[in-house]
């Protein structure tokens, strides 16, 4: 049976694990995040698939299998995985997606280049992925498209099915015209996303950056524009617009545009946080600490996460703030990169560094400044550090939303808390009652921290109240359900099932 629903995202939709001898495929150990909410749909749809890949060995391809239903699933929702070898996975994910694309989408064309990248590699993945769906699609079916490493997907996927709805959801920033069009293969991917009924952004000055991309390559039409939703800050901000273009056509074709920023779950971070054993685990980290105020910051080793400036900011604190040496812990996760990713060795070496040298000049025996952790934290760790921490600080110098700041936002419920955030965060124009820094001004990175430690108990419930009325009117299920509303006003009747 052919499917009406087919979703094209690089991560399969479970964890695989073996139980005596088996291949059993599960869900994933944390229900939070967007997977949780995509399978939803997948598994309400009459039919779907999902199509992911799977790095294989080249000598286990003609054996493998390519679709799998899940424990306990239906079998008119197939996980469908895309074999592809280690060279192709190497050449595709860690040198064209992220050392070629990654660098420019997030406004960093120093770290850009060219001549490592396999643009022929990268178009015969996209071709698979849009065979697999063409070949599972029905014709009235919404194909859902994830994220820039499936660019060149849609095209593919129009030339076998004119007729079929595509939707493509960018999960990145995407950057202004100057920067964009540095990418040698620029006309070919705008013409790519110029084949979709819908565009998703996270906020709008993606969507006017894309339009502006559009516009210089192609002769686009605009056909629509309007005030920016009630959601976002239309002023004030490094990232904020006051407008948004909502409808495009090209070559007989209207391309609807919107942003709708992924949220998190906040209710079920709520019930964890206030779960028996995240609760004790609270007590036990404030028990460490003491009176100490306590920071934490969670993220990936990555140069656009800011962790360096953030680094810099605290040994300055230290400096400019001795009464606050041996006064306040600083716990930051920043997870190495996999197994081939070169492009992220010199920052995981650069944070490791700073942080023993502001440990090795200030740490006592009783006192130790800054805990990192390189290796990922289990959920519920991270759940207790962020309920017990007194200040999240989160500086990307470039985001496309950051959802660590919404999970810390949950976990606080409102209460207290105070959320340090970057301006160039995509979240910053759906959050502005936090702290917003600028990581690219020293000055205004120390205020900033300054102004957090300081604020009163009065001002903090102030703020996060606001905050988590936010983060819990525009949940992760909200923003599914927003996409697919926003299919359906392209003309795709939609089951009720779905929506």
């Amino acid at each position: 049976m052919k499917s009406s629903l087919v979703i094209l995202y690089h991560r399969e939709p479970y964890d695989e694990v073996k139980v005596d001898g088996k291949i059993v495929y599960r869900d994933k150990k944390s229900p939070n995040g967007i997977v949780p909410t995509l399978k939803t749909f997948f598994a309400n749809a009459k039919s779907s698939t999902w199509i992911a890949w799977k790095q294989v060995p080249q000598k286990q391809q003609n054996d493998f299998e390519e679709r799998v239903t899940m424990e306990g699933g239906n079998e008119s929702c197939v996980v469908r995985r895309i074999p592809l070898s280690a060279q192709q996975v190497r050449e595709f994910y860690h040198i064209t997606a992220k050392e070629a694309f990654w660098p420019i989408l997030h406004s960093f064309p120093e770290h850009f280049t060219y001549e490592s990248s396999d643009w022929e590699n990268f178009q015969q993945i996209n071709r698979l992925f849009a065979d697999a769906a063409c070949e599972d699609a029905a014709a009235d079916a919404l194909i859902w498209i994830h994220d820039y490493n499936l660019w060149l997907t849609p095209y593919y996927i129009r030339q076998k099915m004119p007729n079929v709805k595509i939707a493509f959801f960018h999960h990145t920033p995407f950057p202004a015209a100057d920067v964009f069009n540095i990418l040698h293969w620029r006309q070919a991917i705008v013409d790519s996303l110029l084949c979709c009924d819908l565009c998703g952004f996270h906020i709008p000055r993606y969507v006017e950056n894309f339009v502006s991309v559009a516009r210089s390559l192609r002769p686009v039409e605009l056909v629509e524009r309007g005030p920016v939703r009630s959601a976002f800050v239309p002023y004030g901000q490094a990232l904020a617009e006051p407008e948004m273009t909502t409808q495009l056509r090209y070559q007989g074709r209207t391309v609807h545009l919107d942003a709708f920023p992924v949220g998190t779950n906040p209710q079920y971070i709520a019930d964890t946080v206030n779960s028996p054993k995240v609760q004790a685990r609270v007590e036990d980290i404030r028990k460490d600490v003491g009176n100490n105020k306590l920071i934490v910051s969670a993220g990936r080793v990555d140069y656009v996460k800011g962790a360096k400036e953030m680094l810099l900011c605290f040994e300055r604190l230290l400096e400019r703030r001795p009464e606050m040496k041996g006064k306040v812990n600083l716990v930051m996760t920043a997870v190495k990169a996999a197994e081939g990713m070169r492009v992220y060795k010199n920052a995981q070496s650069q944070i490791e560094q700073l942080a023993g040298k502001i440990n090795g000049r200030y740490a006592k025996l009783n006192w130790t400044p800054i805990l990192l952790f390189t290796e990922p934290i289990p959920f519920v760790d991270l759940m207790a550090f962020y309920r017990t921490a007194d200040i999240a600080w989160i500086p990307p110098l470039r985001d496309g939303l950051n959802l660590v700041a919404k999970e810390y936002i949950s976990a606080h419920q409102g209460q207290d808390g105070v959320l340090v955030l970057s301006e160039f965060t995509g979240s910053a124009v759906e959050l502005p009652q936090a702290v917003l820094t600028n990581p690219y001004s020293d000055k205004h990175m120390d205020e900033c921290i300054d102004k957090a430690l300081d604020m009163s108990p009065e001002e903090q419930r102030e703020r996060m109240t606001k905050l988590y009325e936010a983060v819990r009117r525009y949940d992760v299920q909200e923003w599914a359900n927003h996409m697919f509303r926003e299919a359906n006003a392209t003309g795709l009747a939609l089951e009720p099932a779905l929506v």
